[in-house]
C-alpha cells in the first residue's frame, strides 16, 4: 500500500546528470518505501559520449559505451518516452511514448531536470545538411562507414586533386568533442592508409579544425590547451582559429575568413541548444539554460532542481556559465542528491 507521506521524485534525463542523480538518490533512500523515484529517458540506454569519436576510428564497439538504462533502475520506475511538456505550477510532466505516440501524465513532488542538449547549427541550414554531428552512437557509426567509403575511393582515383578533396576532413569545433574526433580521425585515416590504401598519397590527407575561438579547448586551462594544441599540430592537423564555417555542400566547406576548402567530410561539433521544452519554461533563462540559484533549484520553483546542459550556472571565478561537459555534470548530481535529502527528511548532513 502506497503512503499518503510517500514523496514523488521524477528524474527527466538519463545521461551524467540525471543518471549520477539517480544513483546517490538509491544509496540515500535505500529501503525507504515513502519515496518513489522514476525516470524518463527517450533511449532506453545510458552513453558514454566521450568516447564516441573512438566508435568513430573503430577502436571500440557501439556495446562499449552504452548501458541499458534498466540496469541502473533497480526499484524505480522506468519510462522510454520524450518529455512533451512540463507543468511547474501544477507538477505535472506529459510524455510521448516514440513507438505509438501515445501520452502519459506524471505528476511529483520535486523534479530533477536533466535533459541534455542537442546540436546547434545556428540555423545555418546548408551546413545541416552537408555535415556529419558526433551526439549519437548513430552518428559515430555513420561518420566511420563514410570515412571507410571514402578510403576506398580515394584508393581507386588516380587524380590527386579529386584524391586530396577525398581525403579532406574538417572539423566545426574546438571543443573536446572536436578536438577528441580529429584526432580520433587523423590516427585512423592515417594507419589505414598506411597498412590497406597503398594508392592513396599521403600527402593528401588533410585534417583541419575550425574553431571560433581564439583557439581549441577554450574549457581548459591555458597551458594545457597549448599542450593540446602542440600535440594535434606535431600529428600534422591544421587548426584554424578565431573563424567560423559558414557555408558548405558535399564537396567544399566555406569560412567567414573567405577561405573555401575543398572536401568530402565535414562534422559539426560547434554548439548545442537546449530544447524549447526547457527553454520555454516560465522562468529566467540564460541562453536557453535555466537559471538557478546555489541550490540548483529554480528559484520561484524550489521543489525543481536542473543540472547539466540546461542549467545555467556561474563560476564564480571567470563570471562564464560553466560548460556543458560530463565532469560539471557529475559535480552537480552531488549537490542535487544531497538537497534532495535534505528537502525529504529535514536533515542537514
Amino acid at each position: 500500500m502506497i503512503s499518503s507521506d510517500q514523496k514523488k521524485i521524477l528524474i527527466l534525463g538519463g545521461g551524467f546528470a540525471g543518471i549520477s542523480v539517480l544513483r546517490q538518490l538509491q544509496k540515500i533512500f535505500k529501503n525507504n518505501k515513502n519515496v518513489k523515484i522514476s525516470l524518463v529517458n527517450e533511449d532506453n540506454f545510458f552513453l558514454f559520449t566521450p568516447m564516441l569519436p573512438e566508435i568513430a576510428s573503430g577502436i571500440i564497439h557501439p556495446s562499449d559505451i552504452s548501458i541499458p538504462l534498466r540496469t541502473f533502475c533497480k526499484n524505480e520506475k522506468f519510462y522510454q518516452a520524450k518529455v512533451s511538456s512540463i507543468d511547474l505550477k501544477n507538477k505535472l510532466v506529459a510524455i510521448t511514448r516514440v513507438f505509438d505516440g501515445k501520452v502519459k501524465v506524471l505528476n511529483y513532488n520535486y523534479l530533477v531536470i536533466a535533459l541534455g542538449s542537442t546540436t546547434n547549427y545556428f540555423g545555418n541550414k546548408k551546413i545541416e545538411k552537408n555535415s556529419f554531428t558526433m551526439k549519437t552512437i548513430q552518428d559515430a557509426i555513420a561518420i566511420k562507414s563514410h570515412v571507410i567509403h571514402m578510403m576506398e575511393i580515394a584508393d581507386q582515383e588516380d587524380d590527386q586533386t579529386i584524391q586530396e578533396k577525398l581525403m579532406t576532413f574538417v572539423v566545426v569545433g574546438g571543443g573536446f568533442a572536436g578536438v577528441e574526433t580529429i584526432g580520433e580521425l587523423n590516427d585512423f585515416v592515417k594507419e589505414s592508409v598506411k597498412h590497406f590504401y597503398r594508392n592513396i598519397n599521403q600527402n593528401n590527407i588533410k585534417m583541419v579544425v575550425v574553431s571560433a575561438k581564439g583557439g581549441i579547448l577554450p574549457e581548459l586551462d591555458s597551458d594545457i590547451a597549448k599542450k593540446a594544441t602542440d600535440s594535434l599540430q606535431k600529428s600534422g592537423i591544421r587548426i584554424i582559429p578565431n573563424t567560423k564555417a559558414v557555408d558548405a555542400s558535399n564537396d567544399f566547406v566555406f569560412l567567414g575568413t573567405g577561405e573555401s576548402i575543398p572536401c568530402s567530410t565535414l562534422i559539426w561539433t560547434a554548439g548545442v541548444i537546449i530544447d524549447s521544452v526547457v527553454s520555454g519554461l516560465d522562468c529566467e533563462h540564460n541562453m536557453g539554460k535555466i537559471v538557478v540559484d546555489n541550490n540548483l533549484r529554480i528559484p520561484k520553483y524550489e521543489n525543481v532542481f536542473v543540472l547539466g546542459d540546461c542549467a545555467a550556472i556561474t563560476d564564480t571565478k571567470t563570471g562564464n556559465i560553466y560548460p556543458p561537459t560530463a565532469q560539471h555534470a557529475l559535480r552537480e548530481s552531488k549537490t542535487v542528491s544531497h538537497n534532495l535529502r535534505t528537502a525529504i527528511t529535514g536533515k542537514i548532513l
